[in-house]
């Protein structure tokens, strides 16, 4: 099963005070989280992400979509980096998002099952072609 590892500040003060860690520490931290995933072979993939104030957001409550700027809504509602991992349980998925480099006050970390295509009708015509794209890609 795969599951995403959503990493979640809840307040402005914990993002602040990650600045305030030694960057080549963090990347350690994170480094020896990722290997130990890896060594696991739970590892499916692995991204931060940049700043919100770099992002945008597309709201289609009217028309035309309305494009917002970064930064947007509130802390608890931003995530700044996720895992993918496939594991055999969601209580495996928790006892890795337990392990998480980014802990405490102002840190969460979601954990959402990835659903496959399996669960998805197989007669339709668009599940077809993207079996058949997953199958050609190597993505099944």
């Amino acid at each position: 099963m795969k599951f995403m590892l959503i990493w979640r500040q809840t307040s402005d003060d914990a993002w602040e005070k990650l600045g305030d860690i030694d960057f080549d520490q963090m990347l350690e931290t994170v480094g020896r989280f990722n290997e130990s995933m890896i060594e696991a072979g739970v590892l499916v993939a692995a991204e931060g992400l940049a700043p919100a104030e770099e992002g945008v957001v597309v709201d289609f409550s009217s028309e035309p979509p309305v494009v917002t700027d970064g930064p947007y809504g509130e802390t608890k509602e931003l995530f700044n980096g996720f895992y993918l991992i496939n594991v055999a349980s969601k209580e495996e998925a928790i006892e890795w998002a337990k392990r998480s480099p980014l802990t405490g006050p102002g840190f969460k970390t979601e954990i959402r099952r990835v659903p496959t295509i399996d669960e998805f009708p197989q007669d339709n015509e668009w599940i077809k072609k993207e079996r058949a794209w997953r199958e050609a890609n190597n993505q099944l």
